[in-house]
């Protein structure tokens, strides 16, 4: 780009961040922005090509003066404002930015870490099997370190993680240990019992892993937890029993009515260019406009410049972009829509950034629609989405929560693509939802208003798509906790042209049976041995 202007940087900033989850803005080679808690905007302003970022904690304006995407990076070279030379700026789509030589040299060093750490502190236990190689076939990567420790007949399966991956791989860590510990279950040494897993994980990143891990099958398999500080050699055992602590809040539920009220005006306009789009609710001082799942604005209360009086603005963008809305970029907006409108559709062009975008929030404003198309039992009408209570972490909300037609809560999480970790951050939402219901706070934070809820605990309904469920998940589901009443919802691959389930899966000796859909086919689970 010789000539940066702000129309092809935004075109060249939106097409970089199409396919991007998890993309972070780097300044002198650290992270200064991560795009999924963060906004940006692009202007022009006296011959200037300007990027504007901010999230809650800083902002930045920088003046582009040069763009390319090189190795998958969009690398900018800017000028801090009142400033002369040139700094770089890089967009990445990946928080983990190491090459991959110093990722090898990193895990090869935590695992003559983790032996000596083994070594020191199970002496009764020596290491038969140790590994880092990738195994695509049984999901295994490069980013655990894992083996067996076996003393006779007795072994444990072990897996750790060091402390220069990302925290989304500590997080995921406990779905690779279960599946390691099958493994070695399935092809033990002759007369040798697997008893169970042992997971290691950074000093002061275990949250996630022991809220898990407190919620599986202690029949099944012996499990702990262990925090190891690299620097110092020091291992802490982590108690996965005690759920004193969990990182959950609630806030009060907004009450929708009084808020579309005060947002009548703004629902009219954005509604007179995009009609039937759908309007959620987000706090009282805050809508938001999706169509088909896909957010395109928002409505909000700002403050009026030089006093405390308030007023309504639109903002606008897709993704991590956002525009005030204002008389000269109005045709930006309409165009926006309209595209939408016009790719956005179950006919839709498939390989367009808008068409694939956010599939799962797709299939949330479905399911949202009507909840009961999951289970015949689920109350259609009383039903939230994206609760915005559950804020532990950087995690997603959880996609829906409702009721049965007896008043028991139910948590349905969603998946459009094939994820392995489904069955676990169903877990982590169902637990959650399990911890504020014990202590009753959702008929007193003003969820279910008028509506009894049954003691029993919250239900859990997985849904994806028949050819997108990963191969891993049946072995996931044998080692939940029975005391969770999960259900698997497999539903038709078309399913953007109305949902329709084809199959469910239910633990054995399930304590609940409901009529199946045409064409439905129910399955067992084996137990774990």
């Amino acid at each position: 780009m010789p000539t940066v202007t702000p129309e092809a940087l935004t075109r060249t900033v939106q097409d970089f961040l199409s396919e991007a989850a998890g993309a972070v803005v780097l300044e002198n080679g650290a992270v200064a922005f991560d795009l999924a808690q963060s906004k940006y905007s692009i202007s022009g302003e006296y011959n200037r090509c300007l990027l504007h970022l901010w999230s809650a904690e800083r902002n930045a304006v920088r003046r582009v003066l040069e763009a390319e995407v090189k190795n998958g990076t969009l690398r900018l070279a800017v000028q801090k404002l009142g400033q002369a030379r040139p700094t770089r700026l890089e967009i990445c789509r990946d928080r983990d930015r190491r090459t991959p030589t110093a990722r090898r040299v990193a895990r090869a060093a935590y695992e003559q870490k983790l032996r000596r750490t083994l070594d020191r502190n199970f002496p009764e236990l020596r290491v038969t099997r140790l590994t880092t190689s990738v195994d695509l076939e049984k999901s295994f990567g490069p980013v655990y370190t894992r083996g067996v420790m076996r003393q006779g007949r007795t072994a444990f399966a072990f897996l750790g993680v060091n402390a220069q991956e990302t925290q989304g791989s500590i997080d995921a860590a406990l779905t690779f240990g279960i599946l390691w510990l099958d493994v070695c279950r399935q092809a033990p040494a002759p007369n040798v019992l697997v008893e169970g897993l042992k997971m290691f994980v950074p000093a002061g990143t275990s949250a996630l892993v022991r809220e898990r891990m407190a919620n599986l099958n202690r029949d099944a398999a012996k499990w702990s937890l262990f925090e190891l500080d690299e620097r110092h050699d020091a291992l802490l055992e982590i108690d996965c029993a005690d759920r004193g602590n969990v990182a959950t809040r609630l806030v009060h539920a907004t009450d929708d009515e009084a808020a579309r009220g005060r947002f009548r005006e703004s629902i009219a306009r954005v509604q007179s260019i995009l009609p039937n789009c759908e309007v959620a609710v987000l706090s009282a001082a805050e809508v938001a406009f999706r169509w088909r799942g896909l957010e395109f604005a928002r409505a909000r209360l700002g403050c009026v410049p030089g006093s405390f009086l308030s007023t309504e603005e639109i903002v606008f963008g897709v993704g991590p972009e956002e525009r005030v809305l204002e008389t000269r970029n109005e045709d930006g907006f309409t165009e926006l829509a309209h595209c939408l409108r016009d790719t956005r559709h179950p006919y839709g062009p498939r390989q367009h950034p808008l068409w694939r975008m956010r599939p799962e929030r797709w299939l949330e404003s479905l399911v949202v629609g009507d909840v009961s198309v999951v289970d015949g039992r689920l109350e259609a009408l009383c039903r939230y989405s994206q609760v915005p209570a559950f804020s532990a972490a950087d995690r997603a909300m959880i996609d829906v929560l409702t009721t049965t037609q007896a008043g028991r809560l139910a948590v349905v999480e969603l998946k459009a693509d094939e994820d392995i970790h489904l069955p676990l951050q169903g877990l982590d939402y169902w637990s959650r939802v399990e911890w504020h219901h014990a202590r009753g706070e959702f008929p007193r934070f003003g969820y279910f208003a008028n509506r009894e809820l049954s003691d029993e605990k919250p239900l859990l309904f997985l849904v994806a798509p028949t050819l997108r469920v990963h191969p891993s998940t049946d072995t996931l589901l044998r080692y939940l906790s029975p005391e969770i009443d999960w259900e698997f919802v497999g539903i038709d691959e078309r399913w953007r042209e109305g949902v329709k389930v084809v199959f469910r899966k239910r633990p054995e000796g399930g304590r609940h049976r409901s009529a199946k859909a045409p064409g439905d086919v129910s399955f067992k689970l084996p137990n774990a041995s």
